[in-house]
């Protein structure tokens, strides 16, 4: 069974994992979680109810069924603005694989994929194909909080208003309660790098804390 979800924020609905137990791509060699991932958000507020954890905990096992992708095709027939992993990561290749037969068999919806997983060799050719699709953007996320920045056709970082990179286009949800309005920027290929603006008092005291050290 397909289980969607759907962040008030984004104009569309999500297919999401359990937070950091897909994502490889979050954690140092250490094993310490890299700085954007550092409180993330899908591990607090309402993402700890039973409730929200149970369908990104049946999806970790839904996708391996052989009817899985079927089913995806079926369940976007009037999505138009799609975002994969609003928590969670595309953490295993067969899954990528999949995704990606979703991605070709659904050209009248727009895909927005966030990942580290480019930091995984293995991922590469699979992440480029889906970026090569028109209806698709696979958006290399950096693991910055001050606004340095990863390369490949679309990225994005995070950042304090101060250290905003040049280039890049500025998330505005952070002025109206977190929410996309009419921007559509993460799904436009035109759109190089967005930088969304760090927020929470833990995030604002670790970007001070980084910017102080490096001053």
């Amino acid at each position: 069974m397909i289980k969607l979800s759907k962040a008030s924020k984004m104009p569309g609905r999500s297919w999401s994992l359990q937070a950091l137990d897909t994502c490889p791509g979050s954690k140092k060699r250490d094993g310490s979680l890299v700085d954007a991932c550092s409180g993330c958000y899908a591990t607090t507020g309402n993402y700890r109810f039973k409730n929200v954890k149970a369908p990104r905990e049946h999806n970790r096992e839904d996708w391996k069924r052989d009817q899985w992708v079927d089913d995806m095709v079926a369940e976007l027939d009037n999505d138009r603005y799609f975002r994969w992993f609003d928590s969670g990561d595309v953490y295993d290749v067969r899954l990528a694989f999949k995704i990606l037969e979703v991605m070709k068999r659904t050209p009248w919806c727009n895909h927005w994929l966030p990942t580290r997983m480019h930091k995984f060799s293995k991922f590469g050719s699979v992440l480029a194909e889906m970026s090569a699709l028109p209806n698709v953007v696979v958006r290399l996320s950096s693991d910055s909080i001050t606004g340095d920045t990863v390369e490949g056709p679309q990225t994005s970082t995070i950042a304090t208003l101060d250290n905003v990179p040049g280039d890049a286009l500025v998330c505005e949800a952070y002025s109206r309660e977190g929410k996309c309005g009419p921007c559509r920027a993460c799904w436009s290929k035109d759109v190089a790098l967005v930088c969304y603006i760090g927020h929470g008092k833990s995030m604002e005291k670790k970007q001070r804390d980084i910017i102080a050290r490096v001053a």
